[in-house]
C-alpha cells in the first residue's frame, strides 16, 4: 500500500547516499575530499526533496473544494490510514493463505477507497462510517484471527467465527467502495434517457 502519511525513508537513503558518495569520490575518482563532500551534500539534499513522500491532498485545488471539506476528509483518513496499515502487517503474519490473501485484499480496497476520497474530499461523509468504524475492527478481527492462529492448538469453531466475520467485512468493503463510484454516476442515468429521447426525435429510432 502506498505510505499516505509518510515517514523518514528519504532522510534514511539520501543520508545512506551520501556517506557512500563521499569515499567513491575521493579514493576511486580521485578528487580532492572537500569537493567531493560538497558533491555529497547535494545528492543529499536533493534525494531528501526527490524522495519526499507527498502530503494528503497535493495538488488539490482546495480553495474551489472549501478547506472544511478537505480538512474533514484529512483528519478521517489520517486516523484510518494506520489501520489498512495493520491489516497488511496481520495479513503478514496469518499462516492461512486464504486468510492472508482475504485480508490484503481488505487492505487494497482500503486502499482504494483512501484513493478515491483524496481525489474528491467531498466524498469524505459518504464513507466515514467505512473510514471510521468497520476499517478499525476489521484490523482487529484480523489481529485476532492470527492470535488465533498461533495457539498450539487453535480453537477450530473460534476460527471459522472469525473467518465468516472477516467475509462479511469484506462485503461492507466492496459496498463501501463502489458507493463512491455510484456517486460519481448519479447523473449517468438521466443522461443516458434524454440522450435516448433526443436520438429518437432526431432519427426516429
Amino acid at each position: 500500500m502506498r505510505n499516505w502519511l509518510g515517514n523518514d525513508g528519504n532522510w534514511i537513503v539520501a543520508g545512506l547516499a551520501a556517506a557512500i558518495t563521499v569515499p567513491l569520490l575521493s579514493f576511486a575518482a580521485g578528487m580532492p575530499f572537500w569537493i567531493a563532500a560538497i558533491i555529497a551534500l547535494l545528492v543529499f539534499a536533493g534525494l531528501v526533496i526527490l524522495l519526499a513522500p507527498r502530503r494528503l491532498f497535493e495538488g488539490l485545488d482546495i480553495k474551489s473544494i472549501g478547506s472544511g471539506r478537505v480538512a474533514f476528509a484529512r483528519d478521517l483518513l489520517e486516523a484510518a490510514v494506520p489501520f489498512a496499515q495493520r491489516l497488511e502487517t496481520a495479513a503478514d503474519t496469518i499462516s492461512d493463505r486464504q486468510m492472508a490473501a482475504a485480508v490484503r485484499h481488505l487492505a487494497e480496497i482500503a486502499a482504494d477507497v483512501f484513493h478515491k476520497v483524496e481525489a474528491k474530499p467531498e466524498s469524505a461523509n459518504a464513507v466515514r462510517r467505512f473510514l471510521s468504524y468497520y476499517l478499525p475492527r476489521s484490523a482487529e478481527v484480523a489481529e485476532g484471527f492470527a492470535v488465533i492462529e498461533a495457539k498450539r492448538v487453535p480453537d477450530p469453531k473460534q476460527l471459522e467465527e472469525v473467518r465468516g466475520v472477516l467475509v462479511k467485512l469484506e462485503e461492507a468493503f466492496v459496498h463501501y467502495a463502489d458507493s463512491l463510484v455510484d456517486e460519481e454516476l448519479g447523473t449517468l442515468d438521466t443522461d443516458l434517457r434524454l440522450i435516448q429521447a433526443s436520438l429518437k426525435e432526431d432519427i426516429g429510432r
